[in-house]
């Protein structure tokens, strides 16, 4: 249980009820109300428990009654009667992209379609292009959302799947009396989805580990339990379940087991090729000279014996880091993050205050954060109009005067229109510290349209970064078909930054897409895209797949000193850049 279960929960019913033709108010209500426990920084059953929860805005005395129900029994009834109401794989559908609970409400009454198999027969009979409002161009779109659904299934996201292994790291570690619960797999190497989660723990008394692990609250079936493995599933935000596979070596062996279970299986091979030229041995027990161990305590031991420098688990995928490691030395740290250059606030759709964010930001030990509000196009996110940025503009000026040790910037999320044009003129981005430009509408548009909006608004000298440039929704909706190359030669040529979003919902640009621009030149900008103050956290996840891409401390711009990164901005407004400008 938990804030993004309970989420999860009230986004269900409000999706059952449009299903079920429920008054759109009544259904806007629970879609709220989800977002808000969403976007609570406490536990919501903890702040129940303290008498809170009904202070919070959102929170009515029917919602509070509901969430009451949950925290006592880990339901809720009205829940449970919708999902009895609908045929049991009719939710399902609406994970595919480009369906909303309308288009399955139509389906289900016109076609009697309850489940995938029975939409996938429909499209391919026909009946379902026959329906109003569908077309073969709706069709397709649906049958390219079940491919690409199918293609992710039973992968979980990286920022799903870390907290909870941390989590059971944690409580392993408690139950057990173990001083170190290590994450490896493809977990630890930072990619954007994972099949199952893998644990690593060093004991001489395997089969007490394992028993205590397979004890811990969080598991809802063992899979297996043997002596040094045990295998169990775990429930997820998103209320799936998730494999996680704990194994147990001795101490000795700990770092070669972490190594190896680490991998890739790619990047594994290419050490075992470097031990096999020495004559050596190297396996998950440790790096062996016959039968003399030379090391496998630690990770950084076989690098070393293997005359490498330490590759961080971001970097093991076999995509040349074995001759590359003398570009080691820059690799973009955590610690490196001055400041979070994309946040939203209450002035647009965020939880939290500016300088509720701010004082957020603070308490990690940022330099400045970037209030950067939806703009006025984007309604159902509360976008502003110009009026409003101005007031806010204001208001940032005056929290600045009251707050020590952070500097708030001004900014927005501006979106790119259809043309390419901005939705503000040019006197008001002016007015902003920073300009972040996104697409939100308009993503199924051809190659050549798309690239061609972000083309255009790049040449505007007030954007100052691209926001999460793709479009993608990891699981939810594919990339929009844009000429990426294309983007980063333009946003070399305009001394405009591209953005890694680190929102766990995207991370975009991906790993790939962040080692073309940084050999292009192109600075990055690593943003959270928080809508509240603990979102903020997520930078952790941009900062890994930056790194997956080479990125160096000196590519990203939210590296830089505040006086520096104003200079930086200042180079495109000030007209000292190639490239040309957007003209209104």
């Amino acid at each position: 249980m938990g804030n993004a279960d309970l989420a999860r929960i009230f986004n269900q019913v409000a999706d059952l009820l449009e299903i079920k033709g429920e008054d759109r108010f009544r259904v806007n209500s629970y879609r709220n109300v989800a977002r808000t426990i969403a976007d609570l920084e406490e536990d919501a059953c903890e702040l129940l428990a303290a008498g809170k929860l009904k202070d919070i805005r959102g929170i009515g005395k029917g919602t509070l009654e509901k969430i009451t129900q949950y925290c006592r029994e880990g339901r809720i009834d009205l829940h449970a009667e919708l999902l009895a109401s609908v045929p049991e794989g009719l939710p399902a559908l609406l994970k595919i992209p480009g369906l909303g609970p309308k288009k399955v409400q139509l389906m289900w009454e016109r076609l009697n379609v309850c489940c995938l198999e029975d939409l996938k027969a429909a499209i391919a009979s026909g009946a379902l292009a026959g329906l109003p409002g569908m077309g073969a161009k709706s069709v397709e779109r649906i049958r390219a959302g079940i491919e690409f659904l199918e293609r992710g299934a039973g992968r979980t996201p990286l920022g799903v799947a870390w907290p909870l292994a941390q989590g059971l790291a944690e409580a392993l570690k408690a139950a057990a009396g173990l001083d170190r619960v290590e994450i490896a797999g493809s977990l630890r190497r930072g990619r954007e989805t994972i099949g199952d989660v893998d644990l690593l723990c060093a004991s001489d008394d395997g089969p007490r580990v394992i028993e205590a692990f397979c004890d811990l609250p969080q598991v809802t079936r063992v899979l297996a339990r043997g002596d040094t493995k045990g295998s169990v599933l775990v429930r997820t935000e998103l209320g799936t379940e998730l494999q996680v596979d704990l194994r147990v070596v001795p101490p000795a062996s700990f770092g070669a087991a972490l190594a190896y279970f680490t991998g890739s299986k790619e990047h594994n091979i290419r050490l075992r090729e470097l031990a096999l030229r020495r004559k050596w041995r190297l396996n998950e027990y440790g790096l062996f000279e016959g039968d003399r161990l030379i090391a496998g305590q630690d990770e950084e031991s076989i690098y070393r014996a293997l005359g490498l420098c330490f590759i961080p688990p971001e970097l093991r995928e076999d995509r040349g880091e074995i001759e590359r490691t003398a570009e080691l030395a820059g690799l973009l740290d955590p610690a490196d993050i001055r400041g979070d250059l994309h946040v939203h606030s209450t002035y647009s759709d965020g939880a939290n205050t500016i300088r509720e964010m701010a004082l957020a930001a603070r308490r990690r030990g940022y330099a400045y954060i970037a209030i950067c509000d939806h703009s006025r196009s984007q309604v159902i996110a509360n976008g502003m109009p110009a009026e409003r940025l101005l007031e806010q503009i204001e208001e940032i000026r005056k929290v600045n005067r009251t707050l020590d040790g952070i500097t708030i910037l001004s900014g927005c999320e501006c979106d790119i229109l259809s043309d390419g044009r901005l939705d503000f003129p040019d006197e008001v981005l002016a007015r902003c510290d920073f300009v972040v430009a996104s697409i939100h509408s308009g993503l199924r548009g051809d190659r050549a349209t798309v690239t061609a909006r972000t083309l255009r608004a790049m040449q505007n000298p007030y954007v100052t970064a691209i926001g999460h440039p793709t479009g993608r929704k990891i699981g939810e909706r594919e990339a929009m078909d844009i000429d990426i190359e294309e983007v980063i030669r333009a946003a070399a040529r305009t001394h405009t930054a591209l953005e890694v979003n680190a929102s766990w919902q995207r991370l975009d640009l991906k790993d790939t897409h962040v080692e073309l621009a940084r050999a292009a030149g192109v600075r990055l900008t690593i943003n959270t895209d928080a809508h509240s103050a603990e979102q903020l956290g997520m930078m952790e996840y941009g900062v890994r797949t930056a790194r997956r891409g080479w990125a160096e401390k000196g590519s990203v711009v939210n590296t830089l000193e505040l006086d520096d990164l104003k200079a930086w901005i200042a180079v495109k407004r000030t007209g000292r850049q190639q490239g040309g400008r957007h003209e209104e």
